[in-house]
């Protein structure tokens, strides 16, 4: 399954679930060319979301929120994720 697809599939379930009001999604997959990660086929994304689902959330959960929509895609298609979850508040 290509990155794009992936990335993809990524932001329809984050969408869904988070409704943000900002969704950036970056494939950094080629900064890491060579890594374990990359040479089982897992790709690393970082994203910048922003939800009101996220007011008054701590930094765990809010991440917890992001990982339940794309928990499937942890183990095999994502290695890793960076994350910045914000609440429209503060921006």
């Amino acid at each position: 399954m290509s990155s794009a697809s992936r990335a993809e599939r990524i932001e329809t379930r984050l969408r869904a679930a988070l409704a943000p009001t900002a969704f950036e999604l970056v494939d950094e997959s080629a900064k890491h060319a060579g890594h374990a990660g990359a040479a089982s086929g897992g790709s690393h994304f970082r994203l910048r979301i922003v939800s009101s689902r996220f007011e008054g959330l701590r930094l765990v959960m809010r991440h917890r929120l992001v990982y339940d929509s794309v928990h499937d895609m942890m183990q095999t298609e994502i290695h890793a994720l960076a994350i910045t979850a914000l609440a429209p508040s503060e921006l």
